[in-house]
């Protein structure tokens, strides 16, 4: 782990861990508070680290000290639920000795039942050697090699604090100051960051240069025509905004993010047939295996959107159907409470 000022996580991340793993190595990279005095009461390996804008550099200096035959890695704001930190004790009693790396489901965002909305897989177990190693200095990764396995073992990522917002875009203009080429991934994620904060034009252009790149990963390019679709909007380009989106099926499948952004932009133009083509697109949609994972956009998003299209259709009893089935993949969400009154009016009107 690297970390620097989580006193108020620290204890909770290891205290979840501490159970499964025979390890636990801690790269301090300029705490101020009692951080290390925390990570001092589960392990001896606390070690401090100056921080240079590179986080694959202190979390490549902790890997150097690690001596068991597997490494994960965590981040001081994750949690490890009980029955998680089972499934990773069994993993290691049962695990096939040629396994090199094991992906485990990243838990980011939560809805009001406190289930997991946002999901993706990350290298989580990685064999030691010198492969295990991360590169990039922001959005850092190790890169999966040899014989990869997935596993429904969730890691929750639950954040008591509000990160330095800027820190990841300073870093990459650092990089491009420098005069440092950025690869397909630097290149995505630095549109990101632009994207994250408002700079539609420059956002856009980066997400135009990565989508040239004849190498990335196939789920950014995906994710890459979505936020493209917006950079277009906010600078009022809504037909170019379509046409990224469009791009967006040259790379497979569509998901079911992208049915619901075809969706969205057909209901803005009031065309609600091709509206309700896209969102129960959205609906039949498989769950994604690899990349990242909305929940809402597989169900209860459409469900909202397609009440509102059949409404505006005059069809009100699939109008009442989609709302029905909005409050069965979220009872608690707050668009569906807030229609509640109007369909319960509706229906006895009816």
């Amino acid at each position: 782990m690297i970390v620097r000022d989580e006193e108020g996580t620290l204890r909770r991340c290891l205290d979840s861990v501490k159970e499964v793993v025979d390890e636990i190595i801690i790269v301090d990279t300029g705490s101020r508070d009692h951080t290390a005095e925390i990570a001092r009461e589960f392990t001896e390996k606390v070690y401090e680290f100056q921080w240079i804008d590179d986080f694959s550099a202190a979390r490549n200096y902790g890997l150097e000290r690690a001596t068991q035959d597997y490494c994960m890695w965590l981040d001081a704001d994750d949690v490890l639920k009980p029955e998680e930190a089972e499934k990773i004790q069994r993993l290691k009693e049962e695990m096939p000795v040629d396994v090199d790396v094991v992906m485990m489901k990243y838990a980011i965002a939560f809805d009001e039942w406190d289930r997991p909305t946002f999901t993706y897989y990350r290298e989580r177990l990685v064999r030691n050697g010198d492969r295990c190693r991360f590169a990039g200095r922001v959005h850092e990764a190790i890169t999966p090699f040899g014989t990869v396995k997935y596993e429904e073992i969730y890691v929750e990522h639950r954040k008591v604090k509000a990160s330095d917002s800027n820190r990841n875009l300073r870093i990459y203009e650092r990089m491009v100051r420098e005069g440092e080429i950025l690869g397909p991934r630097e290149t995505y994620y630095y549109g990101r960051e632009l994207y994250d904060h408002g700079r539609w034009r420059k956002a856009g252009r980066m997400l135009r240069e990565f989508l040239k790149m004849p190498s990335g990963w196939e789920e950014d390019k995906k994710e890459a025509c979505r936020l493209l679709a917006v950079c277009y909007y906010k600078q009022g380009h809504r037909e170019k905004g379509l046409h990224s989106l469009l791009r967006g099926l040259a790379y497979g499948a569509p998901r079911p993010e992208l049915c619901c952004d075809l969706g969205g932009w057909f209901l803005e133009e009031q065309m609600w047939e091709t509206a309700v083509y896209w969102y129960e697109q959205a609906l039949q949609a498989p769950r994604p295996e690899k990349g990242f994972c909305r929940e809402n956009s597989r169900g209860y998003l459409p469900c909202l959107q397609l009440c509102v299209c059949w409404y505006r259709l005059g069809n009100y009893d699939k109008a009442l159907y989609y709302h029905k089935e909005a409050g069965r993949w979220n009872p608690r969400g707050k668009e569906y409470l807030r229609n509640v009154p109007f369909f319960e009016n509706l229906a006895y009107c009816k």
